[in-house]
């Protein structure tokens, strides 16, 4: 591979650990911060045009590097969010893709605008958002989503409005385009500015019960998220780990059926007619995970879907105790989990 030369003053051999929330040691060949969309699109291109595979990061909050990066990291440090129009009811937010997701929601819940409150806490950027349709609590990225405007190779600056983003349970087009061909410059949100509050997901209808709150605020809502997830999932500056490291798989009915008729206590969500979602974390524990420790990596003795990271270990190993519950969950139910978060460099 040819060396890398731009006049952007781009470092080489920098350390990511800092950089992923997992806190795995890991080496970008050349690293660029970028804080101007320009600046971006100009390293971009012209890693590309040096052949150099390139990773665009966010928060680094759903990555596992599981070897070091031989090619371009650049990081979106771009910053800004703003009104682009408002009505009575509605109100038209852009962040850049750089801002911090949690900060935008809890801006949005100053303002008493709806829509996001339940998405609070998530880690990551504005413009890691579209990429995953990040969800939680019964809302997806999706349903608010107007508009990501993204730079791609061969076509320029482009406006995709949410129809053309093929969003899906934690999917995108943007998954089903190469990684360097793209880049999420900022995104649109429409919001309410009277918004009904969305209690489906249970805990959260629980919360609210005890408290009993009936209709809460979006402000309240949006705490009650924060407490829920605290108390379910590690702090990364705590622990180091990614979140939800697998997805919920989604089955078809013929298969749930067998496995109920087995596991008759087993929790399940109806997604339509013909699939069935069943919770990984409930497979994994099934499997004697749970808590599990190996070395410095385990299994979160909370939550059986967050893998941890307690110091001093390869993202390596890590990778190996995923496909190790991969291979368990497979074997004993017929179910093949899929990662959510983006391995890279595992083989």
């Amino acid at each position: 591979m040819k060396p890398f030369s731009s006049h952007w003053q781009v470092a080489q051999n920098v350390s990511l650990k800092a950089w992923n929330t997992l806190g795995l040691e890991a080496v970008a060949r050349y690293y660029y911060a970028a804080t101007t969309e320009a600046a971006a699109m100009a390293v971009m291109k012209e890693a590309r045009a040096a052949g150099l595979p390139v990773l665009v990061l966010g928060g680094g909050s759903n990555l596992l590097f599981a070897a070091d990066w031989e090619g371009l990291v650049l990081h979106m440090r771009t910053g800004g969010r703003w009104v682009v129009a408002e009505t009575e009811d509605e109100v038209l937010i852009e962040a850049a893709a750089g801002e911090n997701w949690h900060a935008l929601v809890m801006w949005t819940v100053a303002q008493g605008w709806g829509g996001i409150e339940n998405l609070a806490l998530i880690p990551g950027t504005a413009g890691a958002a579209p990429i995953q349709n990040i969800g939680a609590y019964g809302v997806e990225l999706k349903d608010v989503l107007d508009e990501v405007r993204v730079w791609i190779a061969g076509k320029g600056v482009v406006p995709l409005k949410n129809e053309d983003c093929a969003f899906d349970y934690r999917d995108s087009i943007f998954k089903q385009m190469p990684r360097g061909d793209f880049l999420v410059l900022a995104i649109r949100l429409r919001l309410k500015k009277q918004a009904v509050p969305n209690l489906s997901y249970y805990a959260l209808k629980q919360y609210f019960e005890e408290k009993g709150i009936a209709s809460p605020s979006v402000a309240e809502v949006a705490q009650a998220v924060i407490d829920i997830r605290r108390s379910k999932l590690p702090d990364p500056a705590q622990i180091g780990n990614a979140g939800s490291f697998f997805k919920n798989p989604v089955v078809e009915r013929a298969l749930f059926e067998r496995l109920r008729a087995q596991y008759p206590s087993m929790p399940f969500f109806e997604v339509n007619e013909r699939q069935v979602k069943i919770p990984a974390a409930w497979l994994i524990e099934q499997c004697g995970w749970k808590g599990k420790r190996r070395g410095a990596v385990g299994v979160h003795e909370r939550q059986a879907l967050v893998l941890v990271h307690y110091g001093g270990g390869t993202g390596a190993e890590l990778w190996q105790l995923a496909k190790d519950i991969q291979k368990d969950v497979a074997a004993r139910f017929g179910i093949c989990l899929q990662p959510e978060v983006n391995v890279l460099g595992g083989g």
